[in-house]
C-alpha cells in the first residue's frame, strides 16, 4: 500500500540509538512490533489488571488482552488512512508495558509514594522497560527500538509539556524526542484506539460481571437506538449475544467517527506532510463532537455503574495498600529486596535515587507476584 505523505514512511526513520543489523524480510517497525512481544514485560501484562484483578475470573480483559485489542482497532484505522500499519501497531502493542500491576490502583499507590521524588508515570516507565531494563542483546541495552516507536510511546497521549522526570530529562538528551511537539499521526491513532477498545470492553466486562444490565444501558440513547435495530432484526436473542451486538456496533460508530474527522482535519488543517502533524496546535486525530459527548454520557454510565461499585471500590482499596506497604518496606529495609537488586540499591547516592529503583521494581511485577510479596512481608502465617 502506499502511504499517505503525512504518515510515517520507512525509510525516513531516524534510526535506532545504537547501530543494528539491517533485515531484508522485515521493515524496521515490524522489527519493533517483534521486539515488543517477544519482551519479558509484555507477557508480565496477562497478569496485570485492566479492571478486574486477575483472580477475579479468567473471562475478563486483562492488560494483554487489552493491548492486543487496541493494536487490532489501530491497523484498522491506519490502513484506513493510509497510515504505517507497522509503527502504529508497535505503538499500540507498547502502550501499557509499563503499567504499575493492579491498573490505575496500583498507579495511584506508586504515584503517592513516589510523590516526594517526582511522581510516577507509566509512560515513562514502559520508555525504561523498552531502553534499559529489557536486555536480550550483549551489545546493548533495552530493545533498542526506533526513535519512532519510543516517541510513540511517551507521547501518544499528546505533548510532555513539563518533564518532571529526572531520568526522562536524562535520555532525552541522549536521544531527543522532541517533547513538545506532537507525536505522529500513528501514535494518536494508537491513543484513541486505547479510548475505543476500554471504552467497550468495560461494558462487556461489566456487563458480564453483573455490575448493570442491557436495560440499563439502554437508558443512553444511542445505545437505545442499537438494541432497538438488532432485537428488530434478530428475534429472542439472549442478553449474551445483545451485549455482543452493543459493543460490535459501537466500536465500527466510533473507528468510522474518527477516520471521517480525522479526514476532514487533514483537509480542513491543511495537513500535507509529517512535519505538518508534528507542528499542529493540536490533535490532526479526533472525533466528532457528537461522538464526544456520546463518548463522555458512556463514561459516567460506567463511573456510576461499574468503576465505584464496591466491589471494585474495595478491590483498588486493598490492591492500592498492597503497593504502597511493599514501597515502604523496602524503602524501610533493602535488605528485604532480592539480593541482585540490593546490589543496584546499595550503589545509589541519594534516597530519590534508591526510590527510583524500588518503584520500577514494583512496578513490573504481576498482579500475582506483588500480592505473595505482600503475603511474606505481612502474613505472619504465611509459609516459606
Amino acid at each position: 500500500m502506499t502511504l499517505a505523505d503525512y504518515a510515517v514512511h520507512n525509510e525516513k526513520s531516524r534510526g535506532r540509538f545504537y547501530p543494528d543489523y539491517d533485515n531484508v524480510n522485515r521493515s524496521e517497525f515490524q522489527r519493533d512490533r517483534d521486539r515488543i512481544i517477544h519482551s519479558s514485560a509484555f507477557r508480565r501484562l496477562e497478569g496485570k489488571t485492566q479492571v478486574f484483578a486477575y483472580h477475579e475470573g479468567r473471562s475478563y480483559r486483562t492488560r494483554l488482552t487489552h493491548s492486543i485489542e487496541v493494536a487490532q482497532i489501530t491497523r484498522t484505522i491506519c490502513k484506513s488512512l493510509k497510515l504505517n500499519e507497522e509503527l502504529g501497531e508497535a505503538i499500540a502493542l507498547a502502550h501499557d508495558i509499563g503499567h504499575a500491576p493492579f491498573g490505575h490502583a496500583g498507579e495511584r499507590g506508586l504515584n503517592a509514594c513516589m510523590k516526594p521524588y517526582g511522581g510516577f508515570d507509566h509512560n515513562i516507565n514502559s520508555l525504561k522497560i523498552m531502553t534499559e531494563i529489557e536486555t536480550h542483546y550483549p551489545n546493548f541495552r533495552g530493545l533498542n527500538l526506533t526513535w519512532e516507536t519510543l516517541e510513540g510511546t511517551i507521547k501518544h497521549n499528546g505533548p510532555v509539556e513539563k518533564v518532571t522526570s529526572a531520568w526522562l530529562k536524562k535520555f532525552d538528551k541522549m536521544f531527543p524526542m522532541d517533547l513538545k511537539k506532537y507525536p505522529s499521526l500513528e501514535a494518536q491513532i494508537a491513543s484513541f484506539a486505547d479510548d475505543i477498545a476500554y471504552n467497550n470492553h468495560d461494558i462487556d466486562d461489566g456487563f458480564r460481571a453483573g455490575f448493570f444490565s442491557i436495560k440499563q444501558l439502554c437508558e443512553l440513547d444511542f445505545i437505545d437506538k442499537i438494541i432497538f435495530k438488532f432485537d428488530k432484526e434478530n428475534k429472542n436473542c439472549d442478553d449474551g449475544l445483545r451485549i455482543y451486538a452493543i459493543t460490535r456496533a459501537l466500536i465500527s460508530e466510533m473507528i468510522y467517527d474518527l477516520m471521517d474527522t480525522t479526514k476532514r482535519n487533514l483537509r480542513e488543517n491543511h495537513i500535507d506532510s509529517l512535519d505538518d502533524v508534528r507542528k499542529s496546535k493540536g490533535f490532526t486525530a479526533e472525533f466528532s463532537g457528537k461522538m464526544q459527548g456520546e463518548i463522555k454520557e458512556l463514561q459516567k454510565f460506567l463511573l456510576k455503574n461499574f468503576y465505584t461499585h464496591s466491589n471494585i471500590a474495595r478491590m483498588d482499596m486493598k490492591s492500592q495498600r498492597i503497593v504502597e506497604d511493599l514501597f515502604n518496606a523496602f524503602m524501610k529495609n533493602e535488605k528485604m529486596l532480592p539480593l541482585e537488586l540490593r546490589k543496584v540499591v546499595d550503589k545509589a547516592a541519594a534516597a530519590k535515587e534508591k526510590a527510583d529503583i524500588i518503584c520500577t521494581y514494583i512496578a513490573n511485577m504481576t498482579d500475582a507476584f506483588a500480592t505473595e510479596e505482600h503475603q511474606k512481608l505481612f502474613n505472619i502465617n504465611y509459609r516459606f
